[in-house]
């Protein structure tokens, strides 16, 4: 009979935040494939587990998931974890869950620990509805463009950052959906834990700082714009909108008509405050 391909959730920090089903499990599949061998050799040093790990990470996902699941199809049992969470969720594991679901292997969840709910629940935010969006594209062009696309949705946003381009996805957040509530949540579970609350222009300005931004980070925006309290901030969302429109490849005149339209003003309004903006610069 063919073995089972578990997939783990494992500590996004403190050790102890493991199920005894996780901690059973490792210790008894035949392979453990991590993302990072030795980050996960912490972990199994820390519970006694002395399983046998191979690497598997999105370098060699292709490769290495067929070989995986030769050894489930011949009857070993294979646990997937990643350097911290549930796999597959920015994470290596969903194309191995995928082939083997289409091989007719026995795919099983073993839940636990995930960054994004974890934050997302001590946030504060609305949590009936979310949309969790990865990681922000690296460039600003693009990732203006992708909040753009965002910036309708009548969701809590959720995203993940590093603490390079924290500052800068905060600022290009503010000036693409307005003035909102959001949240940073940096080193979850882990001895420097913050939750950092405040408006998307606050946060911007206090992680601008490098010794502020430090961990990995998920970043928490609320659904609502707050109603701007000068025309400043009105002429600033109309300009940021139309640069963003335009990077995404339309010209000025329709990133202009679709501006106005997402704002909810008149062309001619939206056209009046850019012209407004332009005369301050």
């Amino acid at each position: 009979m063919a073995g089972t391909l578990y997939l783990v959730s494992t500590p996004i920090g403190n050790l102890e935040d493991i199920t005894h089903r996780a901690v059973r499990l490792l210790g008894e599949v035949e392979v453990i494939a991590c993302e990072d061998t030795r980050h996960t050799q912490k972990l199994l040093n820390h519970y006694g587990i002395n399983t046998r790990t191979i690497s598997y990470h999105e370098h060699n996902e292709r490769e290495r998931g067929t070989e995986l699941l030769r050894l489930i199809v011949s009857g070993s049992d294979v646990a997937v974890v990643s350097d911290a969470g549930t796999p597959g969720i920015s994470d290596p594991g969903f194309r191995i869950a995928r082939l083997a679901i289409e091989s007719g292997v026995r795919v099983v969840p073993v839940p636990g620990p995930s960054a994004l709910i974890t934050a997302l629940v001590a946030s504060g935010m609305p949590t009936d509805e979310f949309f969790f969006g990865g990681f922000l594209p690296a460039r600003s062009g693009a990732r203006r463009a992708r909040l753009t696309e965002l910036r309708l949705l009548p969701a809590t946003l959720v995203f993940y950052e590093g603490p390079h381009r924290i500052a800068a996805a905060l600022k290009d957040a503010y000036e693409i959906l307005g003035e909102r509530e959001a949240v940073v949540a940096r080193e979850l579970t882990k001895m420097h834990e913050e939750v950092a609350r405040g408006r998307l222009s606050e946060l911007a300005e206090r992680f601008s700082s490098p010794e502020k931004a430090r961990g990995e980070m998920v970043l928490i925006i609320d659904r609502t714009t707050i109603k701007s309290e000068s025309a400043n901030d009105a002429v600033v969302s109309v300009a940021s909108l139309v640069a963003a429109l335009e990077a995404e490849g339309l010209d000025h005149r329709a990133a202009l008509k679709r501006a106005a339209r997402e704002l909810g003003v008149s062309r001619d309004e939206a056209y009046r405050r850019l012209v407004a903006e332009r005369g301050h610069d």
